[in-house]
């Protein structure tokens, strides 16, 4: 019986030295000969330690623990294609990528080994895997503008095709799809789903095929078994795993070269930045991130989206640029977007996960500052929203201080594109460092998103949409 040690979107496990440590030592003592070490994509970027080594510090990791297969996420793009070959042709594990093509229309990495997929002997098995990526990863990641990401199930069905053809007993999709994965499972001949993109876990079969996620940050790897009758799965987490001092000592070693150490604020009360907390309405992380955009632009309105907030440890004690860059750690300026109000509102509404289906159905995506919005959960529906403390008039020119990835990205508030650009102010974690040094940090909840019921708000009471 195969089994399948599989992790995805460790992201920015690598800025805990010891954490990214235990987690090699944990997915060390699950391999075995009869198992194969398997990565969803994301483990390569962003965080600290990415931006330092410009995903480098990956290639140490992969050779720790004996990483067999590989396939892409959009995050793996982040430093460039050139630095995300470098790292395909210094890895140990085959990369597999059915859908992803270079800057001239060719299958991306194909000289340094990347191929649609592969073909495993584990336990006297043979295991097919492919590998696909999401096709919006174009418009997710500006540093893969430039390339092609085509149909990911016309591509599976291709590969699904080719490994039947070749005889094997099993067909398992690498997958950074997130919620296509389904539509995979639904494809005759895959056996099994290895996924990733979406930051939650997730074990669960769809018409008889099982569909996995560990989740992010490396809190958890997933032990699959695959034989005849379907398969298994185990959650393990690294807390007490054995710690791999080769990857914590070389993080230590790569993050502390950087002068990333320097203390830029200190926080009393220690400011959360959990799933529940970034995704759950208004945060602290978020009211912080979000009035410093706004002041460094001047704008009306700061408006952070909550996909761009890493998870992690809580900011507390004395907080240093490296912090900083974990809670935003993306080589991208803040830019002012002019919308009108009327484009405004349709931004606020595009918070609440009931009106954009990216991650879980109960995210909310938006943190604010300058503005307040009261939205009803039942009725899908802005009851109100001011700016100011005025009501937002839809005529209005408004001025929104935000991340540049919300210009090309269709992900997260979709209102808001590149003809809206009207500026940009610096890269997002240096404007949060010099917010910190000005004002300090102590960020508090101030009532500017509250989320209600329909028995507190009637649709007679929302705010009209010109769509």
């Amino acid at each position: 019986m195969p089994r399948f040690v599989h992790y995805s979107d460790i992201e920015n496990v690598y800025d805990d030295p010891e954490r990214a440590g235990r987690l090699a030592g944990l997915i060390d003592s699950l391999d075995g000969s009869d198992a194969l070490v398997v990565g969803t994509g994301d483990d390569t970027a962003p965080g600290v330690a990415a931006t330092v080594a410009k995903g480098r510090q990956a290639v140490d990791f992969y050779h720790a623990v004996g990483t067999d297969v590989e396939t892409f996420g959009n995050h793996d793009f982040d430093f460039g294609t050139d630095a995300a070959r470098d790292i395909v042709a210094d890895s140990p594990q085959t990369w597999v990528s059915a859908n992803v093509y270079d800057e001239d229309g060719q299958p991306f990495g194909e000289s340094e080994g990347v191929v649609p997929w592969t073909v495993e002997h584990v336990d006297g098995d043979r295991i097919g895997i492919f590998g696909v990526t999401d096709p919006a990863t174009d418009s997710l990641n500006p540093m893969a503008a430039e390339m092609t990401f085509t149909d990911p199930y016309e591509a599976a069905r291709d590969a699904v095709s080719d490994l039947r053809a070749e005889g094997v007993n099993y067909v398992v999709a690498a997958s950074h799809l997130g919620g296509g994965d389904d539509d995979l499972a639904r494809i005759d001949g895959v056996d099994l789903v290895l996924g990733g993109h979406v930051h939650s876990e997730r074990a669960e079969e769809v018409d008889g095929v099982l569909c996995t996620r560990p989740g992010v940050n490396g809190h958890t790897v997933l032990e699959v078994t695959l034989d005849e009758s379907g398969a298994s799965v185990t959650r393990h987490h690294p807390d007490d795993a054995p710690v791999d001092t080769t990857v914590a000592d070389g993080l230590r070693e790569r993050i502390a070269a950087a002068g990333l150490d320097q203390t830029v604020g200190v926080v009393d009360d220690p400011i959360e930045r959990t799933e529940a907390a970034i995704h759950g309405g208004e945060c602290r992380i978020g009211n912080l991130v979000a009035d410093a955009y706004r002041e460094a632009a001047d704008a009306d309105v700061g408006l952070q989206n909550a996909g761009g907030l890493r998870l992690g440890h809580p900011l507390s004690g004395e907080v240093t640029l490296a912090d900083l860059i974990s809670v935003l750690p993306f080589e991208e300026p803040v830019v002012v977007a002019e919308l009108t109000g009327a484009e405004l509102l349709d931004a606020f509404r595009e918070m609440s996960a009931a009106v954009v289906d990216f991650g879980e159905d109960d995210w909310w995506h938006g943190h604010l500052s300058g503005a307040q919005v009261v939205w009803d959960d039942d009725e899908a529906e802005l009851v109100d929203a001011t700016v100011g403390g005025e009501a937002v008039d839809p005529e209005r020119i408004y001025r929104v201080a935000t991340a540049e990835y919300l210009l090309h990205s269709d992900h997260e508030f979709p209102s808001i594109d590149e003809r809206h650009r009207a500026g940009e102010f610096g890269i997002q974690h240096d404007v949060l460092a010099a917010y910190i040094r000005d004002h300090g940090i102590d960020p508090r909840i101030a009532g500017r998103i509250r989320r209600v019921s329909g028995s507190k708000a009637t649709a007679d009471d929302a705010v009209p949409s010109d769509r």
